[in-house]
């Protein structure tokens, strides 16, 4: 098993229109994305063949995409179908066809795999409730200079949030709360146990009444992390983020934040995005600093109980790394104490 063997997202189905070629970068790859002749998602290289000028700069002639530096007009498999200075001479041929990449059309994303025979067949990752009756989905984009694998621990850690998001998410309370950490074909599955406030801001509106709150975080290899509150039995959220590895110190993350408020939906909503929006800016704050340490003295970790969770990412990552199935990874399950 390889990275390139996952979905990635590439773009918002509604930021490619028919006309409209995106620059996107993953795994170090550059791609030119638009929509064919028949309106499905197309990613090629970046890469005209002729001169290597970018073909994500050019401009869409009925479908087909054409080089902003000679001319040459590539169709939605990559194949040359006109180079202008050729005139009526010009013949197609097989040697001229730029690599062309498999995409998907999914949840309103457009998702781009790099392998063309991967190892194991996945399907993209499905967003949790999206587009269904009574559910609400925000959808914003960040970047994170720092790496995939930290910006998923980072979603899905409890401890940073009293501290990075003071007042706004938690405050720091010393309040003792317990989790069962188990990795699982391929996933980390996190159940946290005696929360029942500390919810920042909007406590009040979200558990009124003081309910045990239902907190689950998983992660789903390689780049997905999904966090569900639970609370009474009128407020449901989800927090999906995915993490797409542009490089190695560059991640594009696309972020639903997908919930049921009942008849407080559509008025929560600009609430919903502005404290979304504010919380991962934090994130991508602390994430930078981090990232700027990393790259000077390494990655030497100094473990607690409390990142049980971090540990078992890093070994499903590690894993993929030296092309193996983190699947086949022995099933662990931790009882764990920590404070917030």
């Amino acid at each position: 098993m390889q990275f390139a063997d996952f979905w990635y997202i590439v773009a918002l189905s509604e930021e490619l229109q028919p006309n409209q070629v995106l620059s996107r970068t993953v795994l170090g790859e550059w791609f030119a994305i638009f929509r064919g002749e028949d309106g499905q998602p197309v990613a090629l290289r970046d890469r005209c063949l002729h001169r290597n000028s970018r073909l994500s700069t050019g401009k869409i002639c009925n479908g087909a995409l054409q080089c902003p530096y000679h001319g040459w007009v590539y169709d939605g498999v990559g194949n040359v179908i006109a180079v202008p200075a050729e005139g009526d001479d010009f013949k197609p041929s097989p040697q001229r066809r730029a690599k062309c990449y498999a995409t998907k059309e999914q949840d309103g994303y457009v998702y781009v795999r790099l392998a063309d025979t991967p190892k194991v067949d996945f399907e993209p990752f499905s967003m949790p409730h999206y587009g269904q009756t009574g559910w609400e989905t925000v959808r914003v984009i960040n970047r994170f200079a720092n790496n995939v694998t930290n910006c998923a621990e980072n979603f899905i850690d409890i401890p940073h949030t009293a501290f990075v998001h003071p007042g706004v998410f938690r405050t720091s309370r010393q309040q003792k709360l317990e989790m069962t950490v188990e990795r699982c074909n391929g996933s980390v599955l996190v159940e946290y146990r005696n929360e029942n406030s500390n919810l920042g801001w909007y406590s009040r509106f979200l558990n009124l009444q003081g309910a045990e709150i239902k907190h689950s975080d998983r992660f789903y290899m390689p780049n997905i992390t999904s966090v569900e509150y639970k609370i009474a039995h009128n407020r449901h959220l989800f927090i999906t983020s995915q993490s797409i590895p542009e490089n190695d110190n560059s991640t594009l993350v696309y972020t639903d934040v997908t919930y049921n408020y009942g008849i407080w939906n559509k008025l929560a909503r600009p609430f919903v995005r502005w404290t979304a929006q504010h919380i991962i800016r934090q994130d991508v704050e602390i994430l930078g600093i981090q990232g700027e340490a990393i790259a000077k003295y390494g990655t030497q970790f100094y473990n607690t109980p409390a990142d049980t969770i971090h540990i078992f990412v890093e070994s499903i990552m590690a894993a993929i790394s030296r092309g193996e199935d983190p699947r086949l990874l022995p099933n662990q399950s931790v009882e764990v104490t920590f404070w917030v």
